[in-house]
């Protein structure tokens, strides 16, 4: 059989099990912590969208986590700087590169301002040309109801960008402080993060100016909620869009 970066994600061996089946088939941890072994043949790409600096770490951070230590590239692709006052642009890059450093991903920027999200046909196509140029495996975004403005916004730029890129890669959607911003998210898919929630963490606070404590707690919560649901001590869940490619998620059951 011809490798190709479809079937390499259901043959990758003893490293990946259990690859996007139903909710209802739970799959054991995949490994203990560290989960360190040799680089993947071939490399997949993940991208990873949120509104602000810090969204896919609390959203994707153990998933991110394991996805690196398996040697595949994920990018951290935040829609704004986060800068707002007192707070500078300054500042939240910096803590954005340190939490990347800590997952061993890349952070990019699609250029716009905080609170001030903008959805138009330029926007559109901008961010088109974006994500076309990363050329990925999966695209994970916002879900579509959250409550923050620029979680929306990035949502349907993703979404659009999916669209018109002729539906090519995988699509889901992930979860952010549920009842504060995202409402309404029934997983159809979990990746169990028990080895890696630590790096998770350690991402999540290295957004200091972010009240770490409060929002870290609330999250911890849902990942806790989501292992209970699945059978793990914490997990992080996800939905896939139903027209999307099945084959994108590793680890995830």
């Amino acid at each position: 059989m011809r490798l190709t970066r479809r079937n390499l994600l259901v043959s990758v061996g003893g490293a990946v099990s259990g690859l996007a089946v139903g909710a209802s088939e739970v799959v054991d941890a995949e490994a203990q912590a560290g989960e360190a072994r040799a680089p993947v043949a071939q490399k997949l790409k993940v991208v990873v969208c949120g509104g602000h600096p810090g969204d896919p770490e609390y959203g994707c951070g153990g998933t991110v986590a394991r996805l690196t230590a398996l040697g595949h590239e994920v990018v951290l692709l935040y829609l704004n700087d986060g800068a707002w006052p007192p707070t500078p642009a300054s500042t939240r890059k910096v803590e954005a590169a340190k939490a990347c450093e800590i997952l061993k991903a890349r952070p990019a920027y699609a250029g716009q301002v905080n609170g001030k999200a903008v959805i138009d046909a330029a926007h559109y196509g901008d961010f088109q040309e974006l994500i076309a140029g990363e050329e990925p495996d999966a695209l994970l975004t916002h879900w579509p109801i959250d409550n923050h403005p620029d979680h929306r916004c990035m949502f349907n730029l993703a979404f659009h960008a999916w669209l018109r890129l002729g539906k090519r890669f995988a699509l889901y959607y992930y979860e952010v402080s549920n009842g504060e911003d995202t409402v309404q998210f029934a997983p159809t898919h979990y990746v169990d993060i028990t080895a890696t929630e630590s790096r998770k963490r350690s991402a999540c606070y290295a957004h200091a100016s972010q009240a770490p404590d409060k929002f870290y707690a609330l999250q911890e919560l849902v990942t806790r909620m989501r292992g209970i649901e699945s059978g793990h001590k914490q997990a992080e869940g996800y939905i896939r869009h139903v027209q999307s490619p099945d084959f994108a998620l590793p680890m995830a059951s």
